[in-house]
């Protein structure tokens, strides 16, 4: 019987509860489950490879069989560099579906035996992305519950700023509740 590496390739900026929740299931399937960061240099990140790669390891720590790498180029090439036959995908809505059947088909043109799975998060995921996660902690918004309290910290520690407006703003608001109001003369 032979091994089943997979890998789960992507961004991971940041790493988000969604990401762990296939990473989990992921790690019940396949022999051995690589996360593998993609560097890409279109791409402005919020967090460093290292950075990234430094979270994941942290958060992958408890699986034994899933180890975190970084990659650049294409996806088919990175899985013959580590011996994986398929590809973890995660489908939240119709629209990555779209997405994904399109890169499953071409990376078979390109590598007719790398098999593509996909993975629909658990519900309360479904939503989520890194991209929303960026969004609305930039904008000073509570991610509780979307990232592991680590990526939290990170966030918080990255994005003090939009953190003190946010702070700044909940407590002008509380104090604008405490004025007493002006009496209407008449």
């Amino acid at each position: 019987m032979h091994k089943v590496i997979a890998i789960y390739p992507g961004s991971f900026d940041p790493p988000t509860n969604g990401h762990l929740d296939l990473i989990e299931r992921g790690s019940k399937i396949f022999d051995e489950l690589v996360v593998a960061i993609l560097r890409n240099p279109e791409k402005a990140p919020l967090f460093s490879v290292t950075e990234r790669a430094a979270m994941l390891e942290t958060l992958t720590k408890d699986y034994t069989n899933v180890r975190v790498d970084t990659f650049d180029g294409l996806t088919v090439d990175y899985a013959v560099k580590v011996s994986a036959t398929c590809v973890l995908r995660g489908i939240r809505a119709v629209s990555d579906y779209e997405y994904e059947l399109q890169m499953a088909l071409m990376n078979r043109k390109l590598r007719p035996d790398l098999e593509t799975v996909f993975m629909m998060p658990a519900d309360k995921y479904s939503y989520l992305s890194s991209r929303l996660v960026r969004e609305v902690a930039q904008l000073g918004g509570s991610i509780q519950g979307l990232v592991p309290e680590l990526v939290d910290q990170s966030l918080h520690a990255r994005l003090d700023p939009a953190y003190k407006l946010r702070d700044l703003v909940v407590e002008e608001a509380k104090l604008l509740k405490r004025k007493p109001k002006p009496r209407k003369k008449s």
